[in-house]
């Protein structure tokens, strides 16, 4: 029969096709009949129906409400449909208009000229962090980028153009770009899944099970780490470092300019086990990026002081760095010169170097921009605690205990007192207090 003549195939063809031949036959039955699946559990199937159809709409909704079983509505839209503009830029103008402008509509473009162009500033992290990707994947073949339906938001788009076969987009499915990148690392691949922050924590129990519990070699880039600005309490990547600091294996790594970005990448690509790097949303600070080739990985845990001072400690961790600058310089104004440095990682912390600028100050200042209940200043506050260390005073400055509402960013940094002109004034109404943990 069939079988035998298979077996007389050479070089194991006849094998490998009567393996294929099940699997075959149901991609030929699911084809030809979508519903058959649902079927096959005595779930009721409606579809495919159009989904721009009013009329096939409610007929199809009608049938699921008459049915007396479960009911699956297999409904088929296109993103843009009956716009023109959307229409005719295909995929990547469907991605385009995702975040279209006020009066896109009626000037037909996603984005509305407001005049001149203004002068090119600095980068915009995304960018960076695209590029970067693509100066790994040269540098290491193993490196894949993965995105979950947002790869212009990520910067991963850079990557698709430049490097196609080492970038994935998985669709909106956070939790399959995680499980699929631990897939990727079993088999010896160097998968980052660059998500937005807030959009990682429907991902978490992938995180827990499939990534932190096996000690995968997965980076999770957390861009729109922070306040985002205009999108809202949905998008501020406000839980990130609470999160994922409690979970054994990973690292968590947030830079302050665009050339840590690029050191802290290669950091964690060349790091073995989980990697967290969050990043904000917007330009960077206009830091020279680095060549390729003067690229150089940090080492994991260490912090760096930027400024020596006394009295006053401030440690800012990713974009807290730069407000706790600002901070600083507004206190030297006033004849007050602190110690600002950088933490680099909030896991591990850089114990000697907290230890150190405990015992030399009078205060601690943690600065982040993420949540204080679990975050970066308790992590420090937990660590010197169970070392037995001589704490000084101790104030947290970080996001409020409630969503914070839409706005630009540096008008919701003030909202919620995270600029340098608020982080000073505390520090300056701190400086005289006993005892205690100060929380923002």
């Amino acid at each position: 029969g069939v079988e035998h003549r298979l077996t007389e195939l050479p070089a194991g063809i006849g094998d490998r096709l009567e393996r294929l031949g099940p699997p075959l036959k149901e991609s030929i039955k699911s084809f030809w009949a979508p519903g058959l699946f649902w079927e096959e559990l005595d779930w009721a199937y409606v579809g495919v129906v159009d989904g721009h159809d009013v009329r096939e709409l409610r007929s199809a909704l009608r049938q699921a409400l008459e049915a007396q079983r479960p009911v699956v509505v297999h409904i088929a839209t296109v993103k843009g449909k009956g716009f023109a503009p959307a229409e005719e830029g295909g995929l990547e103008g469907m991605e385009t208009w995702h975040a279209a402008k006020p009066k896109s509509i009626a000037n037909r473009a996603p984005a509305v000229s407001k005049g001149a162009k203004k002068p090119a500033g600095p980068p915009q992290y995304t960018q960076v962090f695209g590029q970067a990707m693509i100066e790994e994947v040269r540098r290491d073949r193993r490196v894949v980028g993965i995105t979950a339906a947002m790869n212009s938001g990520t910067g991963l788009n850079l990557l698709q153009k430049a490097e196609p076969e080492h970038y994935f987009d998985v669709g909106i499915a956070e939790q399959q770009a995680v499980l699929f990148a631990s897939g990727l690392a079993l088999e010896g691949a160097k998968p980052v899944c660059a998500i937005y922050s807030t959009f990682l924590q429907r991902a978490f129990d992938q995180i827990v099970h499939d990534v932190c519990l096996q000690n995968l070699d997965v980076v999770f880039a957390m861009d729109r780490a922070g306040l985002v600005g205009d999108d809202g309490p949905t998008h501020h990547g406000a839980f990130d470092i609470a999160y994922l600091r409690c979970l054994p294996n990973i690292v968590l790594a947030a830079p302050r300019d665009e050339r840590m970005l690029q050191r802290m990448l290669r950091t964690a690509l060349v790091n073995d086990g989980p990697f967290g790097l969050r990043y904000p949303r917007g330009e960077a600070m206009g830091v020279p990026l680095l060549d390729p080739a003067d690229v150089t990985p940090i080492e994991v845990g260490t912090g760096e002081v930027l400024r020596e001072g006394e009295k006053v400690a401030i440690v800012g961790y990713g974009s807290g760095v730069q407000k706790a600058l600002e901070a600083a310089d507004l206190l030297a104004e006033g004849g007050l010169e602190v110690t600002v440095a950088d933490a680099r990682f909030a896991k591990p912390l850089d114990v000697e170097l907290l230890t150190r600028l405990a015992h030399d100050h009078d205060l601690l200042v943690s600065v982040e921009e993420g949540v204080l209940a679990g975050g970066f200043g308790s992590a420090i506050w937990e660590e010197l605690n169970d070392r037995a260390v001589e704490l000084p005073r101790i104030l947290r400055v970080g996001l409020p205990d409630r969503y914070v509402t839409h706005g630009k960013p540096a008008l919701l940094h003030a909202e919620v007192g995270f600029t340098g002109r608020d982080i000073a004034r505390r520090i300056e109404a701190a400086v005289g207090a006993r005892g205690g943990v100060l929380s923002a």
